[in-house]
């Protein structure tokens, strides 16, 4: 699988587009925002430049897009007006969408002040290239896959977060800041089940179009998702490792989707089920259909909806995420 041709949210305005279906990264912002907030009061207490420059990785597109860069203004105009500090002359943003680039060098040395990345660095730069041939038909790690799986997606995730930090330390100014958040899980175990659910539901959705002769074995079994869900001592492991930043504060968001619409609010568990359905269309559905064919996306996704119907009348979904608040070390 190309990774960095085919990684990509669905597009335009359609019926199963990013934009019209990212209410759970919403909610992700939304109950991030107050660590946005307390690392602009402390960045703010040296100052801000002239020109505050700002990237946003992985913005996405549709109305979850601006939402950085509309509160970070907020938040610096307030601080200022609060403290009386001068207020930046000018802010300079750049938004960057293309996951494949976060493992690569974008900006100048020493060029920005702020750096923020939502709901994207859960994405590898490509599904791990040591990964055991037997994890058949599991499409991620699961109950069922070989030993060894764990360990290459793990591997993976080490190299890809790695990269993205050291690349970013040569970018932000010293004492510059990184804010992340990210899908992770909230224990040890890989197959935890608020990492793998999702994934699962699709190996069985896979399946059934197996069986009913629409899909072929071999097309399934070579087909492994490019993503990884870290636990929080994973993730701070890495950072300290890669060492060009201090971690300066680490919090857990848990995203109950019984709370969660584009209202505020859902009713009934066919509600919550269609949100799930839609989100996680939108998300993947380019990666399926560049293995699989565009043809047979429909019938896919009705299948996911059943199973995940089924899913819903056992347990509660929830997602969990990891937000971190970094500082440049200096030079």
């Amino acid at each position: 699988m190309d990774v960095a041709s085919v990684l990509h949210m669905n597009a335009a305005n359609r019926e199963f587009s990013y934009a019209k279906n990212s209410v759970i990264q919403k909610s992700v912002i939304v109950k991030a925002q107050k660590v946005l907030e307390d690392t602009i009061k402390d960045y703010g207490n040296q100052g801000f430049p002239e020109c505050f420059k700002l990237a946003d990785l992985g913005c996405a597109s549709g109305p979850n897009s601006l939402s950085f860069v509309t509160n970070i203004i907020d938040n610096v105009n307030a601080l200022c007006e609060q403290k009386d500090l001068k207020a930046p002359d000018e802010f300079q943003v750049f938004l960057n969408d293309l996951p494949s680039s976060f493992y690569a060098r974008l900006f100048p040395r020493n060029s920005l002040h702020f750096v923020h990345s939502s709901s994207s660095l859960h994405w590898l730069s490509q599904v791990p290239d040591k990964l055991p041939d037997n994890n058949k038909g599991n499409v991620y790690i699961a109950k069922e896959s070989p030993p060894g799986v764990f360990e290459a997606y793990l591997n993976q995730f080490k190299t890809d977060f790695t990269t993205f930090l050291h690349m970013r330390s040569e970018e932000i100014v010293s004492n510059g800041r990184l804010v992340l958040t990210l899908l992770g899980r909230s224990m040890a175990d890989p197959i935890s089940k608020d990492s793998s659910f999702t994934f699962e539901l699709l190996a069985k959705s896979l399946e059934d179009m197996l069986v009913e002769g629409l899909l072929n074995e071999e097309d399934i079994n070579s087909f492994n998702l490019p993503v990884y869900k870290p636990s929080v001592d994973e993730l701070s492991a890495i950072i300290e490792s890669e060492g060009s930043f201090s971690l300066d504060k680490l919090e857990t968001i848990e995203v109950n989707l019984e709370k969660r619409d584009e209202n505020g609010m859902v009713s009934s568990e066919d509600s919550i089920g269609m949100i799930v359905v839609k989100t996680v269309r939108a998300g993947l559905e380019p990666l399926v259909a560049s293995h699989f064919g565009p043809a047979l996306m429909d019938k896919l996704f009705e299948r996911y909806a059943i199973h995940l119907t089924e899913h819903l009348s056992k347990e509660k979904i929830y997602y969990f995420n990891i937000v971190v608040s970094l500082t440049r070390k200096w030079n």
